[in-house]
């Protein structure tokens, strides 16, 4: 396991972070630096922007207000937000991203430019939504998957609409605190992380890493806004797929999934929040984030007893087309710490997506693909 995660910084990834699980057996890692200035190293315990692994937070307190019969999945999503809706979207399209509603991020991240000016910006989610559904739909409600973070916006304020409290206080009420997962929260427009993190770094136009773990994530709430650690990630999917969270019902409604890829059927799913990754090793379910220089994997065996969560420092560095040794070394890991022996890495990235290619493309990093520039220094073959 050391080998396989220093293997994704000598790939060129500053700091990596990890934590794995076997039943009652836990390994911590950590390699390569949280801050390459003062040449702080990475730790294992060090909290993480874990960007839309959030939404699988949300998620499932939408799901538990299913259960307890105040939402209905297959509603119109007029019946709860009549303002807001678009003809024939539902519930469940919102929460699988089937909905054929637009993004926002491609709009407020789409130059350099903005990506500084939302630094120290507060965009109210009211603001998010209506740039999303601006945007000319990407698809008729229902007829396939296309990843939105403003179904998560949406998502965040039908969770408002049905129980009158703020959506982090909800998520926070209903699975942080009963969990005990301390140091999980929502920072919202406070840019600073609490406790002990690294770095997040995005190569910038000028060939340096620019620091953006000093962010006001306003632009990602229930989309993305999440502070946690790789533990209390762990101790969060172990719990959802052991079925302390929601009833059988609700659970099989999650793990329904939809291609992402409509020419691999086989492959990556999505379900209502919550990812379902096929490995040589057999399924697994889980999410992923990115978020503007932190990016985090999730992955765990169906019954929760096998887990690996994974954090990483720097974002925005794979180049379409190109060759991604990090992308593989990540796969790697993955492979070794659910027992099996990975493929020979092709490394490349299918599209600009936030995901390591051993598992296909899954969901996309925020803003535009022309922010996408590679890490100085790192050890591209070929």
């Amino acid at each position: 396991m050391r080998d396989a995660l220093r293997a994704i910084t000598d790939a060129g990834m500053p700091g990596v972070l990890a934590e794995v699980r076997d039943g009652a057996a836990t390994w911590r890692g950590a390699s390569g630096l949280a801050d390459i200035t003062t040449g702080r190293p990475m730790r294992a315990d060090f909290q993480h922007r874990i960007g839309s692994v959030t939404k699988t937070f949300v998620s499932t307190v939408l799901l538990q207000l299913v259960a307890e019969r105040r939402l209905e999945l297959d509603a119109p999503l007029r019946r709860y937000l009549p303002r807001l809706a678009p003809d024939g979207v539902t519930v469940r399209m919102l929460l699988a991203h089937t909905s054929g509603i637009n993004d926002y991020d491609h709009v407020i991240f789409g130059s350099v430019e903005n990506i500084e000016k939302y630094q120290h910006t507060t965009i109210r989610p009211l603001e998010l939504a209506g740039i999303g559904l601006r945007q000319a739909p990407t698809n008729a409600p229902g007829e396939r998957h296309s990843y939105s973070n403003t179904n998560y916006v949406l998502a965040g304020l039908l969770l408002e609409r049905i129980t009158g409290r703020p959506a982090a206080v909800e998520v926070t009420r209903r699975v942080l605190r009963p969990l005990g997962l301390r140091r999980s929260y929502f920072p919202g427009t406070e840019p600073r992380i609490d406790g002990p993190h690294s770095a997040g770094y995005v190569p910038w136009i000028d060939g340096t890493l620019r620091d953006f773990s000093v962010y006001n994530m306003s632009w990602g709430w229930m989309v993305g806004d999440l502070v946690s650690t790789t533990a209390d990630l762990n101790r969060f999917f172990r719990a959802l797929l052991g079925g302390r969270l929601l009833r059988p019902a609700e659970l099989a409604e999650m793990r329904r999934t939809v291609p992402t890829d409509p020419a691999d059927p086989d492959g990556v799913g999505y379900g209502l929040g919550l990812l379902g990754v096929p490995l040589p090793t057999g399924p697994t379910w889980g999410h992923d984030g990115v978020v503007l220089g932190h990016q985090t994997l999730s992955l765990h065996s169906p019954d929760g007893r096998r887990q690996v969560s994974v954090g990483m420092n720097a974002t925005h560095y794979w180049v379409p087309g190109q060759p991604d040794p990090i992308g593989a070394a990540l796969g790697h890991f993955v492979a070794t710490a659910f027992g099996g022996t990975p493929a020979p890495a092709a490394a490349t990235r299918g599209r600009t997506s936030g995901h390591w290619s051993a598992a296909g493309p899954l969901t996309a990093a925020p803003g535009a693909a022309t922010l996408h520039n590679p890490l100085p220094g790192a050890r591209v073959p070929g």
